[in-house]
Order: structure tokens, then C-alpha cells, then sequence
């Protein structure tokens, strides 16, 4: 297979992760990325990109390693290759024919997270009557209280909230739906910035939840900035805030006050449960050190 065939076969195979496997348009994105990037190592280093071959293969990882990429960058580009590889093995007929690259092993992070105070901070800053005081509010409680994603908080529309029955509708990772209870200062902070706030900046017509100060849908960009802006305003430190620091203080404050397990699952919109039970990890590793540090333990 020549380069001008590859290129093809790889915009076919992401057509194919949108329409037929129901991929977001972000997995689609970040596997074209890592696609291209392998078309390009392997027209620089003379290599060829399909069949794949196994030194070929090793190099380009190594790149990634050289080029100081993180373990789970090195693990997405290799899953792509993968997902390609069979894709292209697929329509040609020739399932089986080539061995797969194994998967970098990814060490299992634990997710940071913000203690209660921190959260109570964190509302504290917002506090105002202001549009953005009030928007910022909201995204704050709708994020901590209902455990969303970024890019569910951005994508919410105003039709996915549900104050009569409690409930919020989201779409999340391979746009699967799903419903979560949407109560107490998630629900009362959203009506508030719903009544005196979001007909301000509501210029466009928008169906989105949240707005920019331009009447645009917010990005998880736009996201971030707010985050950082209001963290530090709270005392929080840059390092700690990122954009699903909400979704994962969420998550371990349940389980540390005894969800269980399969409701959390439920809850997060995790396909396997394996994926919810890294909190569980954090949780027990948050009791060692309170036992190991705390005088009156």
C-alpha cells in the first residue's frame, strides 16, 4: 500500500469510527492525529506504513519515547495504529494476516482531587450577582454535583435539564446517553442562572446551558480558564486545577461516604467498572495517610 492509498484508507477508517462504531469526534480527532503523525515517520524513515511491521513499529515508539510523550500519549498512538491496522486488515479481507503491536503498559494514575474546603471555596469565589458570577456558579455546581465530564458541561443544552422529575440528560464519551439526579445546589444554582443570567448573553439563540461573555457555547478551553481563574482566586494552586477535577472530587466524595461501587459506575457513565474502581484506590490511599499522619488517628 503506497502513501496516497494509506492516506485514504486512514480518512475512510475515521468516517467509519464516527458512523459505524459511534466514536466521539474527539477520539476520531486525537486518532487522526496519531495516525498522521505514523504516515509521517514512516515517509521520513523510508518505512512502510501498512502491513505493519514490528521494527517499524518499535522505532516510532521510541520517537514517542525520545520526544518525551507520556505513557498513556505512547499508549492512544499504539491503540490507534491497532484499531487501524484491523480496520484496513477488515476491508481487505485479510483479518488475522499481521500480528498487532502489544499496548505500552500505562500505569494506573490516581486522579487528583479538591477536599471538601476546597470545594466550599471554590463556590465561595462565585459568589455574586453578576452574569459570570452566576454562570460560574452554576458550571461549578452542575460539575461537582452531578459528575460530568468537561465536555458534557459544554455541550449541556437547556432541554436536558429536567427541574420538575430532578433529572439531567448528558451525552458522554461515543455519545451514549445517560441520566443522572440533578438535585439540592446543582438544580437551585442552574434556575438562578438560568432567570437572571443566561438571557444576558444568550445574543445568539444559542440551545446551550453555557454561554461565553459573547453569547458563544463554552469550549473545554474556555472551561479551563474559568477553573484556573476562579481556583486561584480560592487559594487553590495551578497544578491542582484542571478540567475534570470536579467529575473526580465528585466521585471519591461519594465513594468516602459510602456509594457503592455500581451505582458510581452508573452515576460516571464508566462502560466497565474497573474504570470507577480507581477512586476506590484513591480512597484507601487517602485513609493510609490519614492514619499514618494524623495525631488522633
Amino acid at each position: 500500500m503506497d502513501f496516497r492509498e494509506t492516506e485514504a484508507a486512514v480518512d475512510d477508517f475515521l468516517a467509519y469510527l464516527e458512523e459505524e462504531r459511534g466514536r466521539s469526534r474527539l477520539t476520531a480527532e486525537s486518532y487522526a492525529s496519531d495516525l498522521r503523525h505514523w504516515l509521517r515517520f514512516c515517509e521520513e524513515e523510508g518505512r512502510v506504513p501498512y502491513p505493519p511491521d514490528e521494527a517499524s513499529v518499535l522505532a516510532f515508539r521510541r520517537g514517542l519515547e525520545a520526544a518525551g510523550k507520556a505513557r498513556s500519549t505512547q499508549q492512544r498512538a499504539i491503540a490507534a495504529l491497532r484499531s487501524w491496522f484491523r480496520y484496513v486488515e477488515m476491508e481487505q479481507g485479510d483479518e488475522g494476516a499481521y500480528p498487532l503491536p502489544d499496548l505500552p503498559d500505562r500505569p494506573r494514575s490516581v486522579p487528583r482531587i479538591l477536599n471538601e474546603a476546597e470545594i466550599g471555596r471554590l463556590f465561595d469565589v462565585c459568589r455574586g450577582e453578576k452574569p459570570l458570577d452566576l454562570r460560574d456558579a452554576a458550571i461549578f455546581e452542575i460539575g461537582y454535583g452531578c459528575g460530568l465530564r468537561a465536555s458534557e458541561i459544554c455541550g449541556l443544552r437547556v432541554l436536558d435539564l429536567d427541574f420538575e422529575t430532578r433529572l439531567l440528560r448528558t451525552r458522554g464519551k461515543g455519545d451514549k446517553e445517560r441520566v443522572v439526579p440533578f438535585l439540592g445546589g446543582a438544580a437551585r444554582s442552574a434556575r438562578v442562572y438560568l432567570d437572571r443570567a443566561r438571557p444576558k448573553l444568550n445574543r445568539r439563540g444559542l440551545p446551550f446551558v453555557f454561554l461565553s461573555r459573547h453569547g458563544r457555547q463554552l469550549s473545554r478551553v474556555d472551561l479551563w480558564r474559568i477553573l484556573r481563574r476562579r481556583g486561584e482566586a480560592a487559594g487553590i494552586a495551578r497544578a491542582r486545577l484542571y478540567p475534570h477535577i470536579l467529575r473526580h472530587s465528585f466521585a471519591t466524595h461519594l465513594l468516602a461516604r459510602g456509594m457503592d461501587m455500581r451505582t458510581l459506575q452508573e452515576m460516571l457513565g464508566h462502560s466497565s467498572i474497573m474504570t470507577t474502581q480507581v477512586y476506590s484506590h484513591f480512597d484507601r490511599e487517602m485513609r493510609d495517610e490519614y492514619d499514618r499522619f494524623h495525631p488522633r488517628a
